[in-house]
């Protein structure tokens, strides 16, 4: 329990919760001691509306956002203000506005958060008008208060710079920690399976988008700032964890034919498991040590388990004789290999935090090839222009929010609603793009401001201390903005809490402020659920075909590139790394796609089975071709055979056929048809003809033929495979275009 108040205050969240408690509180305690509490809480409406947009990234990035976010949200209350008085041009600017505001989202996730604070700074200026001189008073107050957040959120980042990679990072290995539990979980005789793989592309999404945000850290901050130790270190963890990641998806097992020829030597499979889950408990210390800052020392020795299985494999062998078990040592050998190299790369890892690692010095071209993993940071006009259509969702939410607010004015404007803002703040916090979030943003809304309310309400019953209060509602305040990015219903009852015990201390009659509190936030809530439904609906089985297309174009250009590398052999090309990175985002994207239509009405989930069929295989693919890849790298390898390019060139036009049908090309299938009439036969001789091609080169070395030989097997077990899956692929597109 300790433990985790301890990691939990200690999170980039709660940080940034602590700054804009102390940029919003301390404004309004000084100015009400000089007898201007008005002039304190325009300043900390500023900070408030400048923190969305703050978040971590390198610092000249974050600087620049904060900035522009703090123009933004004064310019907008002061345009709010202007035009107010005059109704037939406040109505339509205003919602010109907030249409214009949302479509920034298209520029990524830091403008999305700049529009967001732009949203919020026009419903609240909604709510609070003022008149003549007053007007630009208070928009320079709000501007102050942005610019207070901007400094201290710089000031904290300069003293403490290294802690939000350092808390991204332990956040990285422990999810990668999961991953490598369950791959051990998967070696229980009665696992289900199905279940276990699921969780497992779950997490692969979660491990992609810490991925991204830890490549904006280390390797844009590396581009901007100059090469460190500390950003050395970080850097050579990510590419190790990178790559245990990568030999983890490569590597898999038939876990029931295992337990079928080995389930009368059950220690064999049971060592390996407590290897198996010994590797994830390395990678779970060792993140927890960073996240506690305390120095990793290791108390278990991964040499010891991986030489527990060697000897365990020698035991059987010896034990049933060489012949009897030839295969079935072969399969235990694999996965010994697998074992080694992943304690090999989790012993790096090890003495990079025990200071024993030597750090070599990435600069000059490879500074230059470490750029083209980030995703670009440019906004030109064309992508606003390129999204004006009803095929943009951002354009469609965009679309949708506008009308939404446009009715949450017009129901405030017929109904007697004391604070009309609230429904108009309630609207653009719920609503979300995808119908699925904002149903359960609406309900975890609604439940932590009832809860939120409730507690208010009975603590205000019996407490009539206004420290008390005030000092509750400051601690309210922090815990409510430091779980809102976590757990939404715990965030927004401490906020519901905070607002109601502010409110009490401004107010004389704060029962009626629960009571609209209750009213508003239901009928904004109300109003975002229906306008997600009736509204352009951007329904997630319409972009889920995209999402298919991405992940099969990213494993053919995958593959492709280890073909290329397996035919002109050298070092491992910066355009090979890209592809495998994007290989891996985009399958994830494709697993949150899913996971999101999952959320959507039932009638909604069209085609799900089929779906999720074709994200399995995707996923299978994918470690097929890096399982391929992986081996190429970790062993010398001959010449790339005829037989072999034959294949690969193969899977690769089956992965454009299926693209194409995706494209709607009914061609695509007869060509497939006629291109892949000799492919029985090629399998069929692809041993020979590898056999024939080495024997041409006169080995004469039995024991070299026999090594040539089993790269020989391994690579043609994966390339049929692989044909195999391609195969699938296509009639899985196919059963899903008839579904249409």
């Amino acid at each position: 329990m300790i433990q985790r108040i301890r990691e939990f205050t200690d999170s980039a969240n709660f940080s940034r919760a602590v700054i804009l408690t102390v940029a919003a509180v301390s404004p309004v305690l000084l100015f009400n001691y000089l007898g201007a509490f008005e002039t304190g809480l325009a300043i900390a409406l500023g900070a408030f509306l400048a923190y969305p947009a703050d978040i971590p990234s390198n610092l000249p990035h974050r600087a620049k956002g904060l900035l522009i976010t703090v123009f933004i949200i004064s310019g907008t209350t002061l345009f709010i203000n202007l035009t107010h008085p005059i109704a037939w041009l406040f109505y339509p600017a205003t919602l010109a506005l907030c249409f214009f505001l949302s479509m920034l989202s298209v520029y990524g996730q830091r403008a999305t958060m700049v529009a967001f604070s732009g949203l919020l700074a026009v419903t609240l200026g909604t709510g609070h008008i003022h008149t003549g001189t007053e007007i630009f008073i208070y928009t320079g107050m709000m501007f102050a208060g942005g610019l207070y957040y901007t400094l201290l959120s710089l000031i904290f980042n300069y003293l403490n710079p290294h802690r939000y990679t350092e808390l991204l990072m332990a956040d990285c290995l422990k999810l990668t920690a999961k991953y490598m539990k369950l791959r051990g979980d998967l070696w229980n005789a009665d696992a289900d399976r199905n279940a276990i793989i699921s969780r497992q592309l779950e997490l692969q999404v979660q491990i992609n988008e810490t991925h991204e945000s830890l490549r904006e850290i280390l390797i844009r901050n590396r581009s901007n700032a100059g090469s460190s130790k500390r950003s050395r270190k970080m850097l050579m963890v990510f590419i190790a964890l990178m790559e245990i990641l990568e030999l983890a998806l490569a590597t898999s097992f038939d876990h029931s034919t295992l337990h079928e020829k080995f389930g009368a030597h059950s220690k064999l499979l049971a060592t390996y498991q407590n290897l198996a889950y010994n590797l994830a408990s390395a990678l779970k210390k060792i993140g927890k040590s960073l996240n506690n800052r305390t120095e990793y020392l290791p108390k278990h020795s991964l040499k010891a388990d991986v030489a527990a299985l060697e000897k365990a494999i020698a035991e059987y062998e010896s034990q049933l004789g060489k012949d009897v078990t030839k295969d079935g040592v072969w399969l235990l050998m694999n996965m010994l290999h697998y074992g080694e190299k992943q304690a090999e790369k989790i012993y790096l890892i090890e003495r990079t935090f025990s200071q024993k690692a030597p750090l070599k010095e990435i600069g000059g071209n490879r500074d230059r090839d470490l750029e083209k993993f980030l995703t670009p940071e440019d906004y030109p006009l064309s992508t606003l222009r390129e999204n004006l259509s009803l095929s943009s969702t951002i354009f469609r939410h965009s679309l949708r929010l506008t009308i939404t607010i446009a009715l949450g004015f017009i129901v405030g404007t017929i109904f007697p609603f004391q604070n009309v803002y609230w429904i108009l703040l309630t609207i653009v916090v719920i609503m979300r793009p995808g119908y699925g979030l904002t149903k359960q943003r609406s309900y975890q809304r609604i439940i932590g401001t009832v809860a939120g309310g409730a507690i208010a309400f009975a603590f205000l019953s019996v407490v009539h201390q206004p420290v008390i209060t005030g000092t509750l509602a400051i601690v309210c305040m922090l815990l409510g903005f430091a779980f809102t990015a976590t757990n939404y219903s715990i965030g927004a009852t401490f906020v519901t809490i905070y607002v109601l015990f502010l409110y009490s201390m401004l107010v004389p009659d704060v029962n009626q402020v629960i009571q609209y509190r209750f009213m508003d936030t239901g009928v904004g809530a109300l109003l975002a659920f229906a306008g997600n439904y009736f509204f352009w609906p951007s329904w997630e089985f319409m972009n889920l075909p995209q999402y298919i297309k991405k992940s099969i174009e990213a494993n053919r250009d995958y593959l492709a590139e280890i073909s290329r590398f397996y035919n002109h052999k050298g070092e491992v090309t910066t355009g090979y790394r890209l592809s495998r990175k994007n290989a891996f985002i985009a399958i994830g994207n494709l697993m949150s796609s899913y996971q999101r239509m999952a959320q959507e009405p039932k009638s909604k989930q069209k085609q799900q089975q089929q779906v999720y069929k074709l994200a399995v295989l995707n996923h299978t693919l994918l470690s097929s071709v890096a399982s391929l890849g992986t081996y190429i790298q970790g062993h010398k390898t001959y010449k790339a055979s005829e037989a072999f390019n034959v294949v690969v060139h193969t899977v690769i036009r089956n992965l454009e056929t299926a693209i194409l049908l995706l494209n709607f090309d009914v061609q695509a299938d007869e060509a497939q048809h006629s291109k892949n009439e000799d492919m029985a036969l090629r399998f069929s001789e692809l041993k020979n003809i590898r056999a024939r091609e080495l024997r041409e080169i006169h080995l004469d070395n039995e024991d070299e033929f026999r090594l040539k030989m089993e790269e020989a097997h391994l690579v043609i077990e994966q390339l049929i495979w692989m044909h195999s899956l391609s195969e699938r692929i296509i009639k899985a597109v196919k059963n899903l275009d008839a579904a249409k």
